[in-house]
């Protein structure tokens, strides 16, 4: 297919401030029609070809009727065979072009449609990617599976039509220019009738639009509470909540029919007044025609010429309004997504601050505890060595962690999925209200993200360094395990950059063979979305054999067996620090199977470091800590049960 997939350069800094590269585009998103026509025009060579194809496959209809007049006048009427042979030839042959153009044209309708909707989901893709993890309060993730699939596959449809009204707007010149070449008044009959027809249907447009909007509203609150039934499923049926959840997303199903049926109605309005005024353009230029062939200014060749003219012309309308539909469908979509393409990265382009340097001659990377520190926690930790962090709120050790790897923090007002209330007035207060909701998130965002972070590498403050660097640099697994479909290989290797044996060490470390022995046809065995098909303990150990090969300088993670069973966890706890010697590791957990392995443990309580040491000499004299590690047994620090039981 010519084009597919396309090329997107988009949105290729993660950080604000950054002039764009000279090969990356930029959308352009200052009104809904202006992205429309950018996206349009990104396709231009498939548009021309499918605007070329769309005009072939008219030609029929606007020579058939001139070919009929010329058989009829000059040979029919002159019984001259070989002009009536000549002309029924012609028609023959703009037929036979008529029907392999009209075979060409499925193909190019949907190459066009395909490449404008693959454009949208990969920009959709990049701009989430660009935004990270605050991307989830900036815009519902039923918003964005709503624009990443409906609104990506509407905006397809829009650009695919641009060629067909484009044809369209061919095939009507060429006809005014053949009725005018014949009958100037009837020329001009039709001059002035389309126009009238297009504006006479105009005000309905305006009421779909808003009926369009409506429910492409509660459609997104629809999609909203799926996702979110499907995330819960197994909390809901634990506490029997789904028919309450079901109930309620019948409801809102309910109301999105009601919004389609309303959208519906308004169409079934604008197809019946294009119709309406078709016809009535058909009939004038008839009894126009009859008129001036009872006036001796047509032949009879020429009246069925304009007859044929008149009807032709039904098409070229129909496409206009076919069109017309379509840009409104994807004006609603397009303002949806350029408001999600509108965020821009709450980080900026670093500006290293002297200040806040290390002076120049102190050692970096000396192996002593100052080289990450987090000045809020009091936390440290030293270069090449393996130090967990304990905490009785796993929450509060999981916030380090994000601080750690400059991730903002979740407790920032977040973006409600809320629908567009009826009626103008409250549409707009609500409209209003969103934008300056989102616009305070995306400050708020912004104003933290470029304070000093209070967290420093071989003592350079994470702010002054570039974003790019902190993420390649100090690398944070959380809980929450996310893997892609495709293959078992791409699933742990997604650059490519590692070979074989590299991948079944990383595998090994994790004690991952029953991931491969599950999997029928090894490395290219495929995994669905999500992971489907594993346990959740292969799925966390899967994502940290993916982070453990991409061998970052400092690794952070965040309770990395909390899926896994005592034995499993023994073993990863095992081959881990071995696996990451002389690299930065940091891990928050509370089991004793990975406390024993750690060079330095630190106790966090109530957003600060109070504690430091071994785990044993902690246990022996921190009751605190000895408290959480022990989960409330008061079990003495020297009793050979006392980590069993912990870990239990």
């Amino acid at each position: 297919m010519f084009g597919f997939p396309p090329r997107v350069t988009a949105y290729t800094s993660s950080v604000r401030g950054v002039a764009p590269r000279p090969d990356e585009e930029v959308p352009d998103t200052r009104s809904p029609a202006r992205f429309l026509l950018w996206t349009v025009g990104r396709q231009l060579p498939q548009v021309a070809i499918m605007w070329l194809v769309c005009v072939l496959w008219l030609l029929p209809g606007m020579l058939a009727p001139l070919f009929l007049g010329r058989a009829i006048d000059e040979g029919v009427r002159a019984q001259d065979m070989g002009r009536t042979l000549l002309w029924c030839g012609l028609l023959t042959i703009t037929i036979l072009i008529s029907v392999t153009a009209d075979a060409i044209q499925i193909g190019a309708e949907v190459a066009n449609w395909l490449i404008a909707m693959f454009r949208m989901m990969k920009l959709v893709a990049r701009k989430v990617a660009q935004l990270g993890h605050v991307i989830t309060r900036r815009v519902p993730p039923g918003e964005m599976l709503s624009i990443a699939s409906g609104d990506a596959d509407t905006i397809g449809a829009t650009a695919h039509t641009a060629a067909r009204v484009l044809s369209a707007l061919t095939s009507f010149a060429v006809v005014v220019m053949l009725v005018l070449s014949e009958s100037v008044r009837l020329g001009l009959i039709v001059l002035i009738a389309s126009p009238i027809i297009v504006v006479g249907a105009a005000p309905i447009l305006k009421p779909v639009q808003k009926a369009q909007l409506a429910e492409r509203e509660r459609s997104s609150k629809l999609t909203g509470m799926a996702v979110d039934i499907v995330a819960g499923l197994r909390i809901l049926r634990g506490i029997g909540g789904e028919r309450t959840f079901g109930d309620n997303y019948a409801k809102q199903s309910q109301r999105v029919r009601e919004a389609g049926v309303r959208v519906g109605t308004w169409w079934a309005a604008v197809d019946s007044s294009a119709v309406l005024l078709s016809g009535v353009l058909l009939v004038l230029l008839t009894w126009a025609g009859a008129s001036e062939m009872i006036a001796g200014r047509l032949s009879v060749g020429q009246l069925v010429s304009f007859f044929g003219y008149a009807v032709f012309l039904l098409n070229p309308f129909w496409l206009l309004f076919e069109g017309a539909q379509r840009w409104i469908a994807g004006l609603v979509s397009a303002d949806k997504t350029i408001g999600l393409l509108r965020h821009r990265p709450p980080w900026a382009a670093a500006n290293p601050d002297p200040s806040r340097r290390q002076p120049q001659g102190t050692p970096t990377g000396s192996g002593h505890d100052d080289f990450l520190v987090d000045t809020a926690t009091g936390f440290t930790a030293a270069q090449g060595q393996f130090t967990i962090i304990v905490s009785a709120d796993p929450d509060e050790a999981a916030k380090l962690a994000d601080r750690l790897g400059r991730y903002l923090p979740s407790t920032q007002e977040a973006e409600e999925d809320d629908e567009e209330p009826e009626g103008s007035k409250a549409a707009r207060e609500h409209r209003r209200k969103k934008a300056e909701r989102r616009a305070r998130i995306a400050a708020a965002d912004e104003t933290h993200a470029e304070a000093p972070w209070g967290v420093t590498l071989a003592g350079v403050d994470l702010t002054d360094m570039p974003l790019d660097e902190v993420r390649r640099r100090i690398a944070v697994s959380d809980a929450s395990p996310g893997v892609f479909a495709g293959t078992l290989r791409e699933a742990l290797d997604p650059t490519g950059t590692h070979d074989r044996d590299e991948a079944e060490l990383a595998l090994y470390t994790v004690s991952a063979d029953d991931v491969w022995d599950s999997l029928p046809d090894g490395w290219q065995s495929v995994i669905d979305e999500r992971g489907r098909g594993l346990s959740g303990g292969q799925r966390q150990r899967l994502v940290l054999a993916r982070m453990l090969l991409s061998a970052p300088e400092v690794a952070v993670l965040v309770e990395p067996t909390s899926a896994v069973d005592a034995h499993t966890e023994a073993r990863i706890a095992a081959r881990l620090p071995g696996y990451r010697k002389g690299l930065t590791t940091i891990a928050t957990t509370v089991s004793p199977l990975w406390l024993r392995q750690a060079d330095k443990v630190a106790l966090l309580d109530e957003g600060r470091i109070v504690a430091e040491g071994t785990h044993s000499d902690l246990l022996a004299t921190n009751p605190a800590y000895r408290a959480v590690v022990t989960r409330g047994f008061d079990v003495p620090s020297d009793s050979p049960v006392s980590d069993t039981k912990a870990g239990s």
